[in-house]
């Protein structure tokens, strides 16, 4: 099972080794996480494709060719340093580290909450709520708590 570690390590990794383009399993977490990096501004683009390369036109995914679909996450880069320096993990399958709304409201103030720093400006946290997958702050306008993921800078 794909896990949001897994996408972190793929995103940072794509970074380092200056790549125009990453491959990451298609799966509801990682469109997810890669909705809120496009969102946010870290990527330039997410497309849907194959092991091979993106897709020139729509192709639905089957149970036939479910093990060879990826996303294609355009990364982006400013005069020639990437837009994304980090990208870490913030709950792990053997901690799972849920906030409340107040909590979360906290943490995007800036002060540290339990083991979790606050969050700096130019820095996101991805946060699982029961609307779906959101980022820190739009967790806090729809007053929702719920598990950090990870946070990217």
């Amino acid at each position: 099972m794909v896990g949001v570690y897994d996408i972190c390590a793929r995103v940072q990794n794509g970074f380092r080794a200056r790549l125009g383009r990453i491959a990451v399993p298609e799966t509801k977490l990682n469109l997810a996480v890669s909705r809120v990096l496009y969102n946010q501004g870290f990527v330039s683009a997410v497309t849907r494709g194959t092991h091979l390369g993106p897709d020139e036109s729509y192709v639905p995914t089957t149970n036939l060719n479910v093990a060879e679909r990826r996303l294609w996450l355009s990364l982006k880069y400013y005069q020639d340093s990437p837009v994304l320096r980090k990208m870490s993990c913030i709950s792990k399958p053997s901690r799972r580290i849920a906030c409340t709304a107040n909590q979360l409201q906290i943490l995007a103030s800036g002060k540290p909450w339990s083991i979790v720093r606050g969050v700096i400006p130019g820095e996101i946290v991805v946060v699982s709520t029961t609307k779906g997958i959101l980022e820190i702050q739009d967790a806090v306008e729809h007053g929702l708590g719920g598990v950090l993921l990870a946070r990217a800078f």
